[in-house]
């Protein structure tokens, strides 16, 4: 069995789908708790709720993470709402507003958040497992210690904090697939994803330019065309990665281990720090 990471309509005819891969995870343990189910907070699992009925659903909850897996939350405006853990496994948030949202520990695993603004969200430690999040905008989130593992297709994660998040790819259920992260044509421009864990990612044609990865483990990774200017990756395990067309213009190598590196078209490198840096020709 494989889980594509890609897009899927998250309608009627893909919810089989979606409930036999929650019943997989749930058996790998990667769903979790379910938490405490407050009352139903419509009358239909496909209906879309209001902003009201989310608070209602979180208030019941009293102390424990509010059940909201499975619900249709698209377009709606929840900004600034504190989720305090909910479980959001397989909810739909395309589109909706969740700007300065606290869901800090969130299980988001299957979710669909496609074209969402999270501008500034709190999404520490969430679990973003195998989640859709193509065009969403993350500007300013705060992503540190998440585990992401989903499809990032042209997302903006411009100045977002992604220190320590867990990208790599799970090797440990390969059975399924590889599961990875996905971050093609994202911008990452002065985020800061230092000793982060983006292990086989794809982040080709990305703008990472003026980003922090200092010790950042993109070992596998896919980094062609990946703008790098003025990056800093100081001790960053780029070895095993693929790098076509990739510019490091003004970077920080001191220390970056590019050994088995798959190098093609290269630019920059004359004009970035090399002091201490391994597996790397200067001839190049």
């Amino acid at each position: 069995m494989s889980i594509d990471v890609s897009r899927k309509e998250p309608h009627q005819s893909g919810r089989r789908g979606i409930q036999r891969l929650l019943l997989l995870l749930g058996v790998l343990g990667l769903l979790g708790p379910a938490g405490a189910r407050a009352d139903a907070p419509s009358p239909s699992a496909d209906a879309r709720l209001t902003r009201e009925q989310v608070l209602h659903a979180i208030a019941r909850a009293g102390n424990a993470p509010a059940d909201l897996s499975g619900r249709n939350l698209s377009k709606l405006d929840l900004s600034g709402v504190d989720f305090k853990g909910a479980n959001l496994t397989a909810s739909v948030m395309n589109g909706s507003n969740l700007s300065g949202a606290n869901l800090s520990r969130c299980n988001l695993t299957v979710s669909f958040a496609e074209d969402a603004n999270l501008t500034n969200a709190d999404l520490r430690e969430a679990v973003m497992f195998s989640m859709q999040l193509r065009s969403a905008v993350l500007k300013g989130a705060n992503l540190s210690g998440a585990r992401l593992i989903g499809d990032l297709t042209r997302a903006n994660l411009e100045g977002a904090d992604l220190t320590r998040a867990q990208a790599g790819a799970d090797m440990r259920n390969q059975s399924m697939g590889l599961m990875r992260a996905n971050l093609i044509s994202a911008t990452l421009k002065g985020a800061d994803l230092s000793g982060a864990d983006f292990s086989k990612a794809d982040l080709s044609f990305s703008d990472l330019s003026g980003a922090r990865l200092k010790g950042t483990n993109l070992f596998q990774a896919d980094l062609s065309a990946v703008d790098f200017t003025g990056a800093d990756l100081g001790g960053a395990n780029l070895s095993d990665s693929k790098m076509i067309d990739t510019n490091f213009k003004g970077a920080n190598l001191t220390g970056a281990d590019f050994t088995g590196a798959n190098m093609r078209g290269v630019k920059g490198l004359d004009a970035a720090t090399l002091e201490g840096v391994r597996g790397l020709s200067r001839g190049r």
